[in-house]
């Protein structure tokens, strides 16, 4: 497609005044899912319509807009909203003091000058010491979790001056280069293979990752960094068993390794405790923080470290360093997050409403067990294990249909992820789980079970 600035002019404009409706006619709505679709095939990515259309009654929706628990198609059809952005939206969509503290921030400053010290950045620092657990004292801001993973891995390689690390048999860590070595299955790794120097262990067997350690350390191939989600998102919602956090806190001291947690997804209130680590009484040596940090409203993630991994960081500041991470408006949106969090008591909700609905999906797979295994995970951080691949794709499918918005994980095909916002309510929470029944029962016909 060939240069064309006045062409663009006219789309810019364009574009600007519908953001600028707060309402749309049928004919623009059309033509807005229209040239959604159009501009998706021809400049973003072809390959993911088809895979929308595999798992949706509608692939062509439109969101257009959203409020707490739900979002809305450009039709006006509302959702509720079971994938939650895969892990954003904590305090649900659009909450209002997010929203404020963001507005308020761009009415002053938008994005800081880069020489100067900018406050919020500083407060929301000391925000982050003061709601993680240990030691943990130093934030680096990123734009996402998997910076923030980059940044962890930097932090150990300069900390221990090694340079190899030990990832678990389903993790995911994002798709950057080295964050990418972390991420455990090959389709997502083979094309851009060699990566960083990374070895993978069975999740949650501390006998492999005891033995690992010990022979790598006895041939001087000596770790520097363990990269262990709490709870594995992408790998089928795994929730690490008993006692294997603090073996691995206890292996990564005995060898000088970083215990590094990637708490992007399970961390800011999410299984019921602010983080992940907290149930099982753990302090990391770095922890990475993403998705719901913003709160849903702006992208933040983060690096965050303890005084011995900031040593070396300290000694050059320039060693990491960023453009836009930690801009004002990102961490007024953090800071919000955060205050909402503890000021409306969510973390003992994503408890209970999670312990709830954990309960109730399992008594579903016990009434349909040719179609559902099981339910697990923490707080609201709950998978759903299907038989196969193709009775998950017809759940979630149904579930669509239903107005319910699911989704699969990466890694696991089987397993639905259940992720909705905080806020969501009870009313919410059992229109889903009819609809979920529902939806079953549809897929033991369809499937002949």
């Amino acid at each position: 497609m060939a240069q064309d600035l006045k062409a663009a002019l006219v789309t810019s404009a364009d574009v600007l005044d519908l953001i600028a409706k707060k309402t749309l006619d049928a004919e623009e709505r059309a033509r807005v899912i229209r040239e959604s679709v159009q501009y998706w095939t021809d400049h973003v990515n072809p390959g993911f319509l088809q895979y929308r259309k595999s798992v949706s009654t509608d692939y062509t929706a439109v969101e257009w807009d959203d409020e707490g628990a739900v979002f809305r198609d450009i039709n006006g059809k509302e959702f509720i909203d079971c994938l939650g952005g895969f892990g954003i939206y904590v305090v649900g969509h659009r909450h209002p003091k997010v929203l404020k503290a963001v507005r308020d921030q761009l009415d002053r400053q938008a994005i800081h000058s880069q020489e100067l010290i900018d406050p919020l950045r500083t407060y929301l620092a000391h925000l982050v010491s003061q709601i993680t657990p240990g030691d943990l004292q130093y934030a680096f801001f990123t734009n996402s979790g998997t910076e923030s993973i980059e940044g962890c891995l930097k932090m150990a390689m300069l900390t221990t001056g090694r340079k190899h690390f030990v990832g678990m048999v389903g993790g995911f860590h994002g798709k950057s280069l080295g964050s990418l070595g972390g991420t455990s299955k090959a389709v997502f790794r083979e094309p851009f293979l060699p990566l960083l120097h990374w070895s993978h262990v069975p999740f949650g067997d501390l006998d492999a990752l005891a033995q690992f350690m010990k022979t790598c350390d006895f041939s001087g191939d000596r770790i520097a960094g363990v990269v262990i989600e709490p709870i594995q998102g992408e790998g089928g919602i795994n929730v690490s068993p008993p006692g294997f956090l603090p073996g691995a806190r206890e292996l990564c001291d005995r060898y000088g390794a970083m215990l590094i947690l990637d708490e992007v997804q399970s961390g800011m209130g999410r299984t019921g405790k602010f983080f992940c680590c907290e149930h099982d009484g753990i302090t990391p040596d770095l922890m990475a923080l993403g998705k719901g940090f913003g709160g849903g409203v702006m992208p933040i993630g983060a690096c965050v470290g303890t005084p011995k991994t900031w040593a070396r960081y300290i000694e050059n500041p320039f060693l990491h360093t960023t453009t836009f991470g930690g801009n004002p408006v990102c961490c007024a949106a953090a800071i919000a997050t955060i205050h909402v969090l503890l000021e409306e008591g969510l973390l003992d909700q994503a408890a209970e409403k999670g312990d709830y609905l954990l309960g109730r999906m399992n008594e579903l797979a016990a009434q349909h067990p040719k179609v559902m295994l099981c339910g697990r995970g923490r707080g609201l951080m709950l998978g759903m294990e299907f038989q196969s691949d193709e009775i998950g794709y017809a759940v979630s499918k149904n579930l669509f249909a239903r107005q319910i918005l699911i989704s699969g994980t990466y890694i696991n095909s089987r397993v639905l992820r259940v992720e909705p916002p905080l806020v969501i309510s009870r009313e919410q929470i059992d229109t889903f789980l009819a609809a979920l029944e529902d939806s079953m029962i549809t897929a033991e016909r369809e499937h002949n079970l």
